[in-house]
């Protein structure tokens, strides 16, 4: 999994040695008083999802404030999910909101059959972007990397198979969730952006506007 989330930041990445925790909570685990109106609106979203304990892994690696997603919801479905480790649970917010207004209704409109699934390639990774001493935003779970969509129909929508070799209405598609994304997210990476981001978008909270 370190590999295939090796490529994501602003700039390509190298993967970084999993470091194991130096810090962890052993207590009953109660979220934060700042944390609770997040999880409140998650589960407004009817999001299936489990609140984690925060841990430290140290060198700035950590999963703070974070939830494990079972699944979403669209407007009328569950929504599957694979490969998802921890993610903040601001980011798990928005992700919901992304899967039901930005995908499943743009696949009902371009592609006529509703979302099923949404395939990844993770969240959280230890490590740093690829030349610079800055840690990624999968160090502290704040990034998910999308790899393909499944459809109601059957069909599998990737973006390693479909972003330019799709038919129009899959490229459509495809550009349209790209665009929905740019629009949540403070950070987001696709195929144009360069050859490391050619199977994957790579969707992330940040304070900067970036889409590519």
């Amino acid at each position: 999994m370190a590999a295939l989330l090796s490529a994501c930041g602003a700039i390509p990445q190298a993967s970084a040695p999993a470091r194991k925790a130096v810090s962890q909570s052993t207590t009953q685990f109660t979220p934060r008083p700042e944390a609770r109106a997040c999880l409140s609106n998650l589960s407004a979203t009817r999001a299936s999802f489990t609140p984690l304990p925060d841990q430290y892994y140290g060198a700035g690696c950590s999963t703070l404030g974070t939830v494990k997603l079972a699944s979403l919801r669209s407007d009328e479905a569950q929504l599957a999910l694979s490969n998802l480790g921890p993610v903040t649970c601001p980011l798990a917010e928005t992700f919901a909101a992304w899967a039901r207004f930005g995908v499943d209704r743009a696949a009902q409109q371009i592609l006529g059959s509703a979302l099923v699934k949404i395939e990844t390639m993770g969240s959280f990774n230890c490590r740093n972007v690829a030349g610079t001493e800055r840690r990624s935003a999968h160090a502290t779970a704040n990034a998910i990397d999308i790899s393909a969509f499944v459809l109601a129909d059957g069909r599998r929508i990737s973006i390693t198979g479909n972003w330019q070799a799709g038919s129009p209405a899959e490229r459509r598609f495809l550009t349209a969730v790209h665009a929905s994304a740019c629009k949540r997210f403070g950070t987001v990476l696709g195929p144009a952006y360069n050859a490391a981001h050619r199977d994957h978008l790579h969707l992330e909270l940040s304070g900067t506007a970036f889409c590519r």
